[in-house]
């Protein structure tokens, strides 16, 4: 049976990230997507120029209704903006209890811009952390969540991986792609115990929309395995594949998408 994914976003109309990405890497991994927005952007691939938040009321209702009527098996949560569309976004799904929740904390672009106004980053702690399956930060987004500063190296990433699972998510998948050096090693921290994923860094400037897509890749995986691990290897393949395909695309003059099709 097709998994139906709800990807809750923005909009990047350059179609790297945002709920573009998303639907393109959700049907790459044979799911059904649809999209709750929570933002309209405008951005290509080399920055953000302006963002229009949706109203809280109406990301509410898009996501209820589409609870109202179709089968969800996973949600991705991406781009928020705002304390009250994150909070509209938490009592929603609070109410529905899908059975898998990847949220990825989106709260500064490829080019450096703030996404996620930082009164949000409480109720995203508070509300949103505890109905997540898989939390997956990267090292600014990580540190930014904790308080902290920015780890160095990989070695402070098990502790930090740690105290963020404490914060309520099931798992959470801390990506090293910040790390200094030719290497870029995720760490999965389950109940069970960390897991590391290592890869070597892709030489490409075509890396825009990673974070979504390889959260929405895991959204849809795990609705299809049910397993935590398994659905991270495959979305960690899948993420690998697309970036080493990226430069077969021609799209903008910054930092291009990934080849969410590579494999067809």
């Amino acid at each position: 049976m097709t998994p139906n994914i709800l990807s809750i976003a923005g909009s990047d109309p350059s179609g790297g990230a945002g709920i573009q990405a998303d639907i393109k890497a959700i049907s790459a991994n044979r799911g059904y997507a649809m999209a709750a927005i929570t933002a309209l952007t405008a951005q290509n691939t080399r920055g953000v120029s302006g963002v229009q938040l949706v109203d809280p009321g109406l990301v509410a209702a898009q996501i209820d209704t589409v609870f109202a009527d179709i089968r969800v098996d996973a949600v991705k949560i991406g781009m928020l903006g705002s304390a009250e569309i994150a909070t509209a976004v938490a009592g929603t799904l609070a109410r529905h209890r899908p059975r898998h929740v990847v949220l990825d904390p989106v709260m500064i672009a490829k080019g450096g811009d703030r996404l996620l106004a930082d009164a949000a980053i409480t109720v995203l702690r508070e509300r949103l952390l505890p109905l997540a399956t898989v939390l997956t930060p990267n090292l600014p987004e990580a540190a930014a969540l904790l308080g902290e500063q920015e780890p160095g190296s990989r070695d402070a990433m098990p502790a930090m991986a740690a105290a963020l699972r404490a914060l309520g998510p099931d798992a959470v998948l801390l990506k090293g792609g910040h790390l200094p050096g030719g290497a870029s090693p995720d760490l999965l921290c389950t109940a069970g115990g960390d897991t590391w994923y290592e890869a070597e860094r892709v030489a490409t400037r075509n890396t825009h929309g990673t974070g979504c897509t390889l959260s929405s890749a895991l959204a849809t995986r795990l609705a299809v395995t049910g397993d935590i691990l398994l659905a991270t290897e495959q979305a960690k393949r899948y993420i690998a594949g697309a970036i080493a395909a990226a430069d077969q695309l021609d799209v903008g003059h910054g930092h291009g998408p990934t080849h969410h099709f590579h494999a067809l």
